[in-house]
């Protein structure tokens, strides 16, 4: 059976997935334990009962609080399941055997879906890089001398990853103020949409790997929202680059879209200049057609196209391996910052407000350059599917908290 055969398990409109996406994520009930399970229409299936009742070969793995132990079998292992799911929900609408083991996504809680081993982020958008050298660097060149030779990143916190909803308390630090240094709360809080790429497969310290082996190692995508305290970064990030402005949070969608999922938005990235190094010379590129959205207090305000990212996330995780660094199950590293050409693309706030010169003004008529107490930020996204569809990849939501609060 092909993976193009379409799901007859019925998806209501509004759904987040349909029977091709088939996302796997952690869930809970108010009387079971968190265990892993896979989203279509408006049930989670339940897959360690499932695959109880169908004698699957590991399906102990899927009784566990994270998606970990699934992601550590590797590539045969995801495949295998994914063409069992895809069987049963073609199957019927639903099928007997699968009918008994759905669950109302109504009715359930969602966790983090895997144990974050690691977590790097990229720079890998030319037209975002483009933007923020010309705010802050507006007398020197606005790409740094190594940004086309290689996919610059920065190595951030694997325990400040959270789950979508999660409340994001404003951060405090040492910023500029007048002719002075202050410490207080950041006064310029922002958000950078971006695509996150989740390894399931480890590598051997000291053996880097190869671009062309990407599908071996990452399992799936998450969506991803970066908050960055700008006033925080813009003071402490010279000479070693982003810390306490980046490492207070980071979200991500609850949902881990397989990669295998996203083989129609595959396409051609941009034309590089100068080409790259030998390392990161792609036989099949992996370009992704996604298109985020988001949407700052109820009004969409971008669009950004990740199809115009620079660098490719096979090349970001051959060049983060390529000095003989290890990947582990579990390890995350995110795009960066996606941004487009036209100003409703940008992905950030800092480049939306245009460093609050330019404030943008919101459906109810209030005007924002960065984020205030309250605010509330939903990342959505989209890919082309099979037969012309277009597959909805979730969203990471999440609402600022005033400094301090605990929310006790």
């Amino acid at each position: 059976m092909t993976e193009a055969k379409r799901s007859r398990l019925e998806t209501p409109d509004g759904a987040m997935f349909d029977g091709y996406t088939l996302p796997y994520g952690v869930f809970s009930t108010a009387r079971e334990e968190p265990r892993v399970g896979a989203a279509v229409g408006d049930y989670v299936i339940d897959l360690a009962p499932l695959a109880a009742v169908e004698g699957l070969d590991g399906g102990h793995v899927f009784d566990r609080p994270s998606l970990n132990p699934f992601m550590s079998l590797g590539r045969p292992a995801w495949q295998a399941v994914r063409d069992w799911l895809l069987e049963l929900v073609t199957a019927g609408s639903p099928s007997e055997l699968l009918e008994p083991h759905l669950v109302p996504l109504s009715d359930v809680e969602l966790h983090m879906p895997f144990e974050v081993a690691d977590y790097v982020d990229f720079y890998s958008s030319r037209s975002h890089a483009e933007n923020v050298g010309k705010i802050f660097r507006p007398d020197s060149p606005s790409l740094p001398a190594a940004w086309r030779h290689l996919p610059i990143g920065y190595h951030g916190r694997s325990a400040t990853v959270v789950p979508s909803g999660s409340e994001i308390v404003r951060p405090s630090g040492l910023r500029r103020s007048g002719d002075g240094v202050v410490f207080g709360p950041s006064n310029r809080l922002d958000i950078e949409a971006e695509v996150g790429f989740v390894v399931g497969t480890p590598s051997e310290r000291g053996h880097p790997v190869p671009v062309d082996d990407f599908t071996e190692h990452v399992f799936g995508v998450v969506l991803v929202n970066d908050w960055s305290a700008r006033d925080l970064q813009a003071f402490e990030y010279v000479p070693l680059g982003p810390f306490l402005g980046k490492s207070f949070a980071t979200s991500i969608s609850p949902w881990v879209v397989p990669l295998a999922a996203l083989e129609h938005a595959r396409i051609e990235p941009p034309v590089r200049d100068p080409e790259p190094a030998a390392y990161l010379a792609e036989a099949e590129p992996w370009g992704l057609d996604i298109r985020l959205e988001v949407e700052w207090n109820g009004t969409v305000v971008s669009q950004p196209p990740f199809a115009e990212m620079y660098w490719t996330p096979a090349q970001q995780l051959a060049h983060l391996t390529v000095n003989g660094a290890a990947v582990r199950t579990g390890e995350l590293y995110a795009s960066g910052t996606v941004s487009g050409p036209e100003k409703d693309e940008r992905g950030s706030f800092l480049e939306l407000s245009w460093n609050g010169s330019e404030p943008v003004v919101l459906d109810n008529g209030s005007r924002r350059s960065f984020l205030e107490d309250g605010d509330t930020v939903i990342i959505r996204a989209t890919a082309p599917g099979p037969g012309g569809t277009r597959l909805k990849l979730g969203e990471v939501s999440g609402s600022v908290r005033p400094a301090g609060d605990s929310g006790r």
